[in-house]
C-alpha cells in the first residue's frame, strides 16, 4: 500500500498495476516520487546517447514504447505496456494502439505540410497522447518528453519550458496546466497554448 494523495488530474493505480512495482519498500507517494524521478533521469541519458534520430523513428509506436519502458522500466514491470483496463482519463483500451497509429500519422502531416505553427504543434502532440493515455501511469511525463524529442529531433527546436516548479505536484501552476489539457479536449487549443507562452516557449 502506497501512502499519499495523488493530485488532481492523475491517474489512480489499480492494484494489479500495484502489483507490477518492482521495490516493495516502497511505502510513501514521496518515496515513489523520487524512485520514478531517478528513473526518468535514465531516461533522458539513454535519449542523449542516442546518434542522430530520423523523424522516421522517432514517430513511430516503437519509439514511443521504448520510451515509456526507458522512463519507467526501473520501476514497474508493466512499464512500456498499453494499459489493460479503462481508466478515469484516455481512449478504450483497445484503441490505444489504432488511436496511437492516428496520431503518429496526423503528427507526420503536421510537420511536412506546415500545418500548425511549431507552438500548436507541440500543444497538440502533447495533449493528444494524454487523451489517449497508452499506458497505466506516467502519461503525462512521458507526453511531455515525447513532444520535445519531436521537437529535438523532427523540428530542431529546443524543448519546451513546461512549468516554473513541479508539475507532478499540486499546486496552481499544474491547476492551468490541466484547464489548458480539458479546454483542448473541446477543441480550443489557445488556453493551453497560451499557457506554454506564459512560460518564456516562443516557437
Amino acid at each position: 500500500m502506497i501512502e499519499g494523495q495523488d493530485p488532481d488530474g492523475a491517474t489512480p493505480l489499480g492494484p494489479d498495476e500495484k502489483s507490477g512495482l518492482m521495490h516493495p519498500h516502497v511505502a510513501t507517494k514521496a518515496e515513489l516520487n523520487e524512485l520514478e524521478n531517478a528513473n526518468i533521469l535514465q531516461g533522458l541519458a539513454w535519449l542523449n546517447s542516442l546518434p542522430k534520430v530520423t523523424t522516421d523513428v522517432v514517430l513511430s509506436r516503437d519509439f514511443v514504447i521504448e520510451l515509456h519502458k526507458r522512463m519507467f522500466g526501473d520501476t514497474w514491470l508493466w512499464a512500456g505496456v498499453y494499459r489493460q483496463r479503462e481508466m478515469n482519463i484516455g481512449c478504450d483500451p483497445l484503441q490505444v494502439g489504432p488511436n496511437l497509429h492516428n496520431l503518429i500519422e496526423d503528427i507526420k502531416c503536421w510537420i511536412e505540410f506546415d500545418h500548425y505553427p511549431s507552438l500548436e504543434v507541440s500543444a497538440r502532440i502533447q495533449h493528444r497522447l494524454v487523451l489517449i493515455h497508452p499506458f497505466a501511469n506516467g502519461n503525462g511525463r512521458h507526453s511531455r518528453i515525447f513532444t520535445d524529442c519531436i521537437r529535438h529531433f523532427s523540428l530542431g527546436l529546443p524543448p519546451l519550458v513546461w512549468a516554473a516548479g513541479n508539475l507532478d505536484q499540486q499546486n496552481e501552476e499544474r491547476k492551468n496546466y490541466i484547464r489548458g489539457l480539458q479546454q483542448a479536449d473541446a477543441g480550443d487549443y489557445e488556453p493551453f497554448i497560451e499557457y506554454l507562452r506564459d512560460k518564456g516557449n516562443t516557437k
